[in-house]
């Protein structure tokens, strides 16, 4: 039975639309926001991969986020923060989907949730430029490399390392 419904679930993905961001029904809803809601973690993994909008919303406002909040999918929910979804969108109704989880009675979705977005809240005060705090420590262990390399070695007769 549950084989089935999961066919089903797939089916109802694929018939929603040629493009991975346009809207597959009447409600602005795409294959991702199916998938995000009826909690199918690896078909919203391989929308994702293929291109999709982690924050487009529908005609309620809401995001792929807000749909796994609902359904109360921890797993999509992942998936979701792990593709940099925001956290801080309002739906038509103003809420987000932390608020959404807790309204729905998703309680540990909600708390997850929370913590995301505490983490991420504190990191961005330390560090306000994502492309700021990536871009040095990268360059920061190449350059430590180099000079480990070019002080560690010892200098042949005719002066090259």
């Amino acid at each position: 039975m549950l084989l089935q419904e999961e066919f089903c679930s797939l089916n109802q993905l694929m018939e929603c639309g040629e493009a991975v961001n346009s809207p597959g029904d009447a409600l602005g809803q795409t294959p991702a926001h199916l998938a995000a809601h009826g909690g199918q973690a690896f078909f919203l993994l391989w929308q994702l991969q293929t291109g999709v909008d982690v924050n487009q919303q529908d005609l309620f406002g809401e995001t792929l986020i807000h749909k796994a909040a609902r359904c109360g999918s921890l797993e999509c929910l992942s998936v979701l923060v792990a593709h940099e979804a925001r956290l801080d969108v309002c739906n038509k109704d103003g809420l987000t989907a932390e608020a959404l989880a807790f309204a729905s009675g998703f309680v540990e979705c909600a708390k997850y949730l929370a913590t995301v977005k505490h983490t991420q809240d504190t990191f961005y005060k330390t560090c306000p430029s994502m492309q700021h705090c990536k871009e040095p420590t990268a360059g920061t262990k190449r350059r430590q490399c180099d000079r480990s390399a070019a002080y560690g070695k010892r200098r042949r007769s005719d002066g090259f390392l």
